[in-house]
């Protein structure tokens, strides 16, 4: 949805739309003149970029937080996850050319010929087979694609753990949604679509999870048993009950570890395929472990370990979703510790190097500083990057210090879910 780009930056510089940027980043009004100028930096870096543009529009895909089901998504199992108070945002505005252009902040520029969708060898792992993926998807689904330009600009902090792969793929599928589908697709599709261009572009055997939660917004569990998701939403205010959600980035290079990703996908449906199976969510988990000497034997020790996990840990997501509903919080945190031990113990993700044992110090360090007023965990995919830890309010200034003293400023962000998840910018001023 476009309009005239003077007409966006009176409107932001004047407050228009303030309470709806009150909404997206969980502050009150006369906080949000920081996000309007964000918004209007975007608007004057497609120009700066591409040059002048009548008319824009202007988009925001959050940052996700999963606070269940860790490494589930891909065997269609169960997630816990949120969409959080931190975002990538775009302006898009059309240009004559027939190419996608996007410049990201930071980042080379990016141009993708809109005539010429084919995946490329050669493209995968780089932004270029998302955004043509994406657009092939989009052009599968009758979009009329004409081009286009993006500028975007992010406030995720660098290994954060809370996506902004999924929060790029999920800006580009909303902007395309918006300005080239006539019918337009559900959260749940651009979701589906990111996915997609991820797993067959880009060469990332990824999960779900990431994608729907920027994509769908809020607390939400999501069941992958089906291919049409079933996503539930939860209300929970964690800063309401006295806790911040902290996320923090104990270091580590996630460059080489693709392959230990994937490995634990490709163990998890080893165990399936002993089963004649394609994923374990169509394996009870009774079979296995009645079985388990013959499927250690098959499939390996460490295999069958990541399978009690998943086991374990999908109907963890259950437990921690009633104990969100029903207000026990002490409930809901020991089922966190619970996750957190089982994705060390058994799925094993913690550990990406011998001589690098960061998540595992920070892990370590929550805990002795929690003492069991809260709780901590493994964030994400594991390995290298972020941990996540629920952390009493009175004492997050104290956390804080730990954490970076430990592992660099900047290093531990306190979170909030956000409502909303991707999203345009509306047409009228409010």
């Amino acid at each position: 949805m476009m309009k005239p780009i003077s007409v966006w930056k009176q409107e932001l510089s004047g407050g228009a739309h303030a309470a709806r940027l009150a909404a997206l980043y969980c502050c009150a009004p006369e906080q949000t003149p920081a996000q309007a100028a964000r918004y209007e930096a975007v608007l004057e870096g497609l120009e700066a970029t591409f040059g002048p543009h009548a008319e824009a529009g202007l988009y925001s895909a959050p940052g996700r937080t999963e606070i269940g089901g860790n490494h589930t998504d891909h065997q269609h199992g169960r997630v816990l996850a949120g969409s959080v108070n931190i975002d990538m945002i775009a302006a898009a505005g059309p240009n004559t050319l027939g190419q996608l252009r996007v410049q990201s902040e930071g980042y080379d520029l990016c141009v993708i010929d809109l005539n010429d969708l084919a995946a490329r060898k050669e493209e995968e792992n780089t932004s270029a087979a998302i955004l043509r993926g994406e657009c092939e998807a989009f052009r599968q689904r009758g979009a009329k694609l004409s081009g286009l330009d993006v500028y975007i600009s992010s406030n995720v902090p660098k290994g954060s753990g809370v996506s902004s792969s999924a929060a790029f793929e999920v800006l580009i599928g909303v902007i395309l949604n918006d300005l080239f589908l006539a019918e337009k697709v559900s959260p749940i599709a651009i979701a589906q679509i990111g996915q997609w261009a991820e797993n067959v572009y880009f060469g990332k055997p990824c999960g779900l999870m990431d994608q729907m939660a920027s994509s769908v917004g809020g607390m939400v569990t999501i069941d992958f048993k089906e291919k049409d998701a079933k996503v539930e939403a939860i209300a929970c205010d964690f800063a309401a009950k006295g806790y911040a959600l902290c996320v923090v980035n104990t270091g580590g290079d996630h460059g080489d570890l693709t392959d230990d990703y994937a490995a634990i996908r490709k163990e998890m449906e080893a165990v399936a395929a002993h089963f004649g199976k394609h994923v374990l969510r169509e394996v009870e988990p009774e079979a296995v472990e009645s079985r388990i000497g013959e499927v250690r034997r098959a499939c390996g020790d460490r295999a069958v370990l990541r399978a009690l996990h998943y086991y374990d840990e999908n109907a963890r997501v259950l437990e921690q979703a009633a104990a969100i509903r029903g207000g026990d919080l002490p409930a809901f945190f020991d089922a966190v510790n619970r996750s957190g031990e089982s994705s060390w113990k058994l799925l094993q993700n913690v550990y990406a190097r011998p001589t690098e044992e960061q998540m595992a110090m920070g892990i370590e360090l929550s805990r002795r500083f929690l003492h069991g007023d809260g709780a901590q965990r493994v964030h994400g995919g594991g390995f290298a990057g972020t941990i996540q830890a629920y952390v009493p309010l009175a004492r997050l200034a104290d956390y804080k210090k730990l954490m970076e003293d430990a592992f660099g400023a900047g290093s531990c962000t306190a979170l909030m879910v956000r409502p909303e998840g991707a999203v345009m910018m509306p047409m009228e001023a409010e």
